[in-house]
């Protein structure tokens, strides 16, 4: 079975995840996915024997819709799709719109983040190789998944710094994430 098989099953053996992918999938949002640490915490839980769900803290949904960049057409959508949810998920979803990201990055992170021109170009600006994957579900049940480095560094569980963005948060991060999963390997 290949890395994105293994990603896929992953992925449908979680009740949680497809429900909010199905939920989601019927909010009929522009250029979305679930991507972050709902997909690949998954996977690091999976390959350490840990329950899929263990120190699941949110879904993150993505959208592109560069039409009406304001805060209040953003807040629309995320109104609206809270409220296709129940408690739990209802607050554990937290849904973005990747147009206007470049709006708010800099001064919540201290680094200057270019306009995106998709939803897809976020993942190559993830911190880590490892964190940059996604999934949508499709009208047919076909999981898509995006990974523009690959799954490599996801299966061997190798956390290294994106080549293609230089940050300074990645030390902070390596530290969170081998808090939680030790058996991680980091480089850089």
């Amino acid at each position: 079975m290949n890395l994105e098989d293994r990603l896929v099953a992953i992925v449908r053996r979680s009740e949680p995840l497809m429900q909010v992918l199905t939920t989601v999938r019927g909010q009929d949002l522009p250029d979305w996915f679930i991507f972050s640490g709902a997909i690949y915490q998954r996977v690091l839980n999976d390959l350490t024997g840990r329950p899929l769900d263990y120190g699941i803290k949110d879904y993150d949904v993505a959208y592109f819709d560069s039409s009406d960049l304001s805060y209040e057409a953003e807040d629309t959508v995320i109104q609206r799709v809270a409220a296709a949810f129940e408690p739990p998920l209802r607050e554990m979803v937290e849904v973005r719109n990747q147009a206007r990201v470049h709006l708010w990055f800099e001064g919540r992170f201290g680094e200057p983040y270019a306009p995106l021109p998709d939803s897809a170009t976020a993942l190559t600006r993830f911190v880590s190789p490892l964190f940059a994957v996604a999934v949508r579900l499709e009208a047919d049940d076909r999981l898509t998944v995006l990974a523009p480095f690959g799954l490599d560094d996801l299966f061997a569980m190798r956390l290294r710094p994106n080549p293609r963005r230089p940050t300074n948060g990645f030390a902070r991060t390596a530290a969170s994430t081998a808090g939680r999963w030790p058996e991680i390997e980091i480089l850089g």
